[in-house]
């Protein structure tokens, strides 16, 4: 009996996936899809992206609840455990799966549940969670298995005080102090996550700055800001040894240093899965961190098995692989795709308050000699801000001198994540209608958040006069 045939096999239903699977069908192809865990979606549904910021949100308003002065006034605070929070949010998480897996019903995609291994270049075996085994053949494939947190060896990750990104959410009681090794973006949102309970926080960074890839203005916010929370940020500090005790959590650094609390979270890297795909049966190697090498049209060594997603490594973001998913079947059917699409992906980084940026930063426009200036709004100037009471925060445009093309958007603060797409529109436009001056002649509702581009806009062109 031969193997069932496709036109393309997508590995993983995270967000490249659910793209690659959703738009090669769109274009005509027989699609099947094939998920490890037993409901899609990936990591980013189940144990990354969705339960992390839907915690956020929960602690957030609480906190914003327990600040405002009225209930202060009288007394009136709301306090849950960890647990409760966690539960709450966990609501989100059924309604997503329902959602995605409506996408696949609606385009007829087949889904497979089990692990895929490559038998050859164009077969693949699915062995289900009770050991049954099915054989599916296609002519193209789409690796979209995304990643899982990197586990260096010596650390007991069985230790029911150490956690990573993926068990964190498992923490059942609110523990009064927290160590988080790694100040990437997982280590900074979770130091606002559990700042925001009220623990005592120590987060060390193994570098020498705070996401070092953002705007060095945006990076000093940030540590002014966790610190001036109570957040302890412990720069350039790496790890000698990880005790798990009873009682506590020793992190002992090769400064000398030793960080005592009650648990530790380890969020310093992620490695691709790519160690069960057979990978080696069709001539394909990942590097270190299990991370697949592609090129600008998402392709393998093998022109017809492409690899989207945290599997490929930066910019590691649910809407980038998305974006690649859509873009890497693009190529498959038509032989050509718009790729350049992705040379302004916005990053979203859900730290209380929020960052986010697109297009190219101080020290970036710095080096390449381009001759910038920078506009900027202080969120605390903005009515809407003041209502709010969120005024933390700014918005900062950088653009052209002479042409005021609009080079890079920089956010800090509540809603960054949103505000920051008015900035990549315009940015996006063909000169010259990617100008400082459509914010100057454009009316802004009033009072709004996105007053803030009008703001910067003016005081950036002011200094151009």
């Amino acid at each position: 009996m031969s193997n069932p045939h496709f036109d393309v096999i997508v590995i993983g239903t995270g967000p490249g996936g659910e793209g690659a699977a959703m738009n090669a069908m769109k274009h005509g192809k027989r699609v099947a899809a094939v998920e490890r865990r037993k409901q899609i979606g990936g990591a980013c549904t189940h144990l990354g992206t969705i339960p992390s910021k839907a915690l956020r949100y929960t602690i957030s308003r609480i906190t914003e609840y327990n600040s405002m002065p009225l209930f202060r006034k009288k007394g009136i605070s709301a306090n849950f455990s960890f647990g409760e929070l966690r539960e709450a949010a966990q609501g989100v998480i059924g309604k997503q799966v329902d959602v995605r897996r409506g996408f696949y019903d609606r385009n007829h995609v087949d889904i497979l549940f089990g692990q895929a291994r490559f038998i050859d270049a164009h077969t693949i075996e699915v062995e289900e969670t009770k050991g049954a085994k099915e054989r599916l053949a296609a002519d193209a494939f789409v690796i979209a298995t995304g990643s899982r947190p990197y586990h260096p060896p010596g650390v007991d990750f069985n230790h029911p005080r150490i956690f990573d990104s993926d068990t964190i959410l498992g923490l059942t009681e609110t523990p009064k102090s927290i160590t988080i090794y790694g100040a990437g973006v997982v280590g900074c949102e979770y130091a606002s996550i559990f700042r925001n309970l009220g623990l005592k926080v120590n987060l060390v960074n193994t570098r020498g700055k705070l996401l070092e890839f953002l705007d060095d203005e945006i990076i000093d916010a940030l540590a002014y800001h966790l610190r001036d929370r109570g957040v302890i940020i412990r720069h350039n500090e790496e790890m000698e040894q990880i005790e798990g005790q009873e009682d506590c959590v020793a992190l002992h650094l090769k400064s000398g240093k030793l960080l005592s609390t009650d648990v530790l979270l380890w969020a310093n890297g992620r490695t691709g899965n790519t160690d069960d795909l057979g990978l080696e049966a069709i001539d394909i190697a990942p590097d270190k961190r299990g991370h697949i090498a592609v090129n600008g049209h998402y392709q393998t060594v093998q022109p017809h098995i492409y690899a989207v997603g945290d599997v490929i490594g930066f910019p590691s973001l649910a809407s980038a692989a998305y974006d690649q998913g859509r873009f890497a079947a693009e190529f498959l059917v038509k032989g050509c795709c718009v790729e350049h699409l992705v040379e302004y992906i916005p990053t979203g980084i859900y730290t209380s308050p929020e960052i986010s940026s697109v297009g190219r930063n101080e020290r970036e426009l710095t080096a390449a000699r381009v001759p910038y200036e920078v506009g900027m709004a202080h969120f605390k100037s903005l009515a809407r801000a003041q209502i709010t009471g969120q005024q933390v925060g700014m918005l900062k445009l950088l653009f052209h001198r002479q042409t005021l093309e609009i080079l890079g958007v920089h956010c800090f603060g509540a809603n960054a994540a949103e505000i920051v797409h008015i900035g990549q529109a315009i940015m996006s436009q063909p000169a010259p209608h990617n100008s400082l001056k459509y914010f100057i002649n454009t009316t802004f509702n009033y009072p709004t958040m996105a007053e803030a581009y009008r703001v910067a806009a003016l005081n950036g062109y002011n200094r151009v006069l």
